[in-house]
């Protein structure tokens, strides 16, 4: 995969993957990483785990999701460990 088209597939993947969870469920970055990878190498996914981490923040930025630890909302740049990602919930007007 490209570096320049990698943030864009990742971004698509990681909404089409949540799209396909029940509301409220989470998906890993690694999801992403692994649905976006088409590489002869197995194991060429893990290259994708900080542009995936990259691309999940920039949707959180725009309102499309929330990074989570332990069910909480945390915020990505600063979290360490392990992140989940769900849909961002629905903003009152």
């Amino acid at each position: 995969m490209e570096a320049e088209d990698a943030g864009g597939r990742l971004e698509r993947t990681i909404l089409d993957l949540l799209a396909q969870r029940e509301e409220g469920r989470t998906i890993c970055p690694s999801d992403a990483a692994r649905a976006a990878w088409s590489g002869p190498d197995t194991e060429g996914w893990r290259e994708l785990m900080e542009p995936a981490r990259q691309a999940a923040q920039r949707l959180v930025e725009a309102g499309e999701v929330e990074v989570t630890q332990r069910g909480e909302v945390v915020d990505l740049p600063t979290a360490r460990g392990p992140v989940r990602i769900r849909r961002a919930a629905p903003r009152s007007r």
